[in-house]
């Protein structure tokens, strides 16, 4: 009897031992934080992630949280990645190619967020102001041109019109960094003679009057992969699973923010982070009048090959890279096949 008693209170002990073994190993299991920069929106869909309507991000704090993190363009967010403060940054093509060559990074994309010039789809304008004397680039010489952050595809815009101009950044005119926000009131304040500025403020430019455009988005680079999500290799072969349900979820709330019956509700949500009325966004906020943003977050790896080509090709990079060795598309097609 006793040698049964004594079996079974080492059963009891086993069993009780593995349940803490287990409960500390569910208890360890956190969701991944996937920390993701931005530095615009509705440019930059990531600050409206945690805003989602419930229902929509179903795996949010299951298997993945979102940390939104604002940096003004892709220079500081590369510089963020390879410390290790972020996981994905809103990054450029540009900004791809500096990662690999200059950084010496193992990046990948795994998302398209927004492209620009884009047939059918609005290309953000650089503008001037009106009777100030500049009616062609040339115009610009001795002049200041804004940008919203070094190495990001705004700064490889204007250099590229630059190039094909003859004329020299530094030299000919000079080029400042300041917010997107601030851009038309350091336009208004002749802080600066050109300024990029994505909607609502263009659109705010033209109601006021006085303003101008002296060329787009399209003009300089033609469409461009302007914003992907890019991260490090290591991160997305280590946390795929999660990666998967987050862009699940995203690709659930792109057809939500898609369609025009939830104008308003997006409308609110994006004022919510801008700190603006929500009647600024309702008529053109995620419709043809903004930037593209494919519903299956798919990057289009020829058009961000050839953006690297020209700006290359115009001395605006000095290397270039095979993108399609960066790019890892089948986590947003596992996504997408998910909702079919």
């Amino acid at each position: 009897m006793e040698e049964n008693m004594l079996k079974r209170l080492t059963l009891t002990g086993l069993l009780s031992a593995a349940l803490v073994i287990i409960g500390v190993g569910v208890a360890s299991a956190e969701p991944v934080k996937i920390r993701i920069q931005w530095s615009t929106t509705p440019s930059h869909m990531t600050p409206l992630i945690p805003l989602a309507p419930k229902g929509i991000y179903k795996h949010w704090g299951k298997s993945y949280v979102v940390e939104d993190v604002r940096m003004p363009g892709s220079g500081p967010a590369l510089q963020a990645i390879a410390a290790g403060e972020i996981e994905f940054g809103g990054l450029s093509a540009q900004a791809l190619t500096m990662g690999v060559k200059r950084a010496k990074l193992d990046l990948r994309v795994i998302a398209q967020v927004m492209s620009t010039g884009v047939e059918g789809y609005n290309a953000t304008p650089f503008m001037v102001r009106e009777n100030d004397g500049i009616n062609t680039f040339k115009d610009l010489k001795g002049r200041v041109a804004a940008i919203n952050a070094f190495g990001g595809t705004v700064d490889a815009a204007l250099r590229a019109m630059a190039a094909r101009e003859g004329m020299k950044p530094g030299t000919d005119f000079q080029i400042v960094e300041v917010r997107m926000a601030a851009m038309l009131s350091a336009l208004e304040s002749k802080r600066v003679d050109m300024a990029f500025l994505v909607t609502p403020f263009n659109l705010i430019a033209k109601r006021k009057g006085g303003y101008k455009v002296l060329f787009d988005m399209r003009d300089a680079l033609g469409p461009t992969e302007t914003v992907s999500w890019i991260g490090k290799a290591s991160f997305v072969e280590k946390h795929r699973a999660a990666l998967v349900d987050f862009l699940e979820d995203n690709l659930r709330y792109r057809k939500w923010l898609d369609d025009p019956k939830n104008k308003q509700a997006r409308a609110e949500i994006i004022a919510k982070v801008t700190k603006r009325p929500a009647k600024n966004y309702v008529a053109w906020a995620f419709t043809h009048e903004d930037n593209y943003r494919d519903p299956d977050a798919m990057l289009d790896v020829e058009r961000m090959q050839k953006n690297i080509n020209d700006l290359n090709r115009l001395g605006i990079l000095k290397e270039t890279i095979e993108v399609s060795k960066y790019v890892d598309m089948s986590l947003a097609k596992e996504a997408a096949a998910r909702l079919k």
